[in-house]
């Protein structure tokens, strides 16, 4: 979905699927709101907004009301989640999956916003968005949050035309520093985007944040894996042990047994345990001598900037060229 021939002002309803960042993180989400309101951008406050409920924004089914109400307001163009936590799987019972196909728009978020992402895709077949969040995404400092603004522009405001190549950042950061206040530069690293094994692979991309599909893969929220899928998956702020274990969830789910490719984002302040290995080689212990493309280090994570794809779009992964295409409209 392209807002390209839209002529009014781009509205944008914001919603608090889990962590209550319009109050806990007060200051960055302000200045969020007033980068994206100085594009010509009308933020829409979803009605859990300034609310909190110690760890979450509302109850499940208040979360779920206030997705639900954005997804009925025709004045709604895109629906972004100011940022991710821990729980969205539990507003799953609870959203108005007739009120997305009758009235689909744009739905973007990363991180634990991969559960309302992947279900709205499992139950309704429209394309929902891995993308930039609110409160992290536009709340981050000049250099970084330009390129997010530039990517997020790129996708869904201008003509889209194909292949559309996912460009590579010259620089990125995860340094958890600045976040409400900027107190120092942020430490910038040239990037590099890693070929873990070589090959071309086209499908259909399927996945997101991979700790949060562990709250619900294997219900009927989790889309079916087909032969030939392109899987996306990244994580942030874990140890090995935990990639290991969710790395393991797939193969035991037979996830690894159908795709013919993988993206594998850069994982955000990633903790070793002393043991020197990197997730790309956690995950090819778990793929066991399996052949198929593998592209690391990619941009579509925790890590700024980010750059949004489409869920249930075909890609192209050339992993030789390092290189990631949308070959479909979305």
């Amino acid at each position: 979905m392209n807002l390209v021939n839209n002529s009014s002002p781009i509205n944008i309803g914001i919603f608090s699927p889990s962590s209550p960042a319009s109050v806990s993180a007060f200051t960055r989400f302000q200045r969020a709101k007033a980068f994206l309101e100085q594009r010509n951008i009308n933020i829409i406050d979803g009605s859990l907004t300034s609310q909190s409920d110690f760890y979450r924004s509302g109850t499940p089914k208040e979360r779920a009301a206030e997705f639900n109400e954005l997804l009925r307001n025709p004045d709604v163009h895109i629906i972004m989640s100011t940022i991710g936590g821990t729980n969205s799987n539990s507003m799953l019972p609870y959203i108005d999956y007739e009120a997305f196909k009758s009235n689909s728009k744009i739905v973007v978020g990363y991180s634990d916003v991969t559960a309302i992402l992947l279900a709205l895709y499992a139950k309704t077949g429209i394309t929902t968005y891995y993308g930039p969040a609110l409160v992290p995404s536009f709340g981050e400092f000049e250099p970084l949050v330009n390129d997010t603004y530039q990517f997020f522009e790129n996708y869904f405001l201008k003509p889209q035309v194909l292949p559309y190549e996912i460009m590579m950042p010259s620089y990125w950061s995860d340094e958890p520093i600045n976040w409400l206040e900027k107190t120092v530069e942020k430490k910038l690293y040239q990037n590099k985007w890693l070929t873990v094994q070589e090959g071309v692979a086209e499908g259909r991309l399927i996945g997101g944040n991979l700790n949060a599909m562990y709250g619900f893969i294997g219900t009927s929220y989790f889309p079916k894996i087909d032969d030939g899928d392109i899987l996306l998956i990244e994580d942030s702020s874990k140890n090995i042990a935990i990639v290991e274990k969710n790395f393991a969830m797939l193969k035991l789910h037979g996830v690894f047994e159908k795709i013919s490719g993988i993206i594998l984002g850069k994982h955000e302040c990633y903790e070793d345990l002393g043991s020197m290995r990197k997730p790309y080689e956690v995950l090819l212990e778990q793929l066991d001598g399996m052949n198929i493309p593998i592209l690391a280090e990619v941009d579509i994570c925790h890590t700024h900037p980010i750059h949004p794809i489409a869920i249930g779009k075909k890609v192209r992964l050339d992993a030789n060229a390092q290189k990631i295409y949308c070959i479909e409209k979305w």
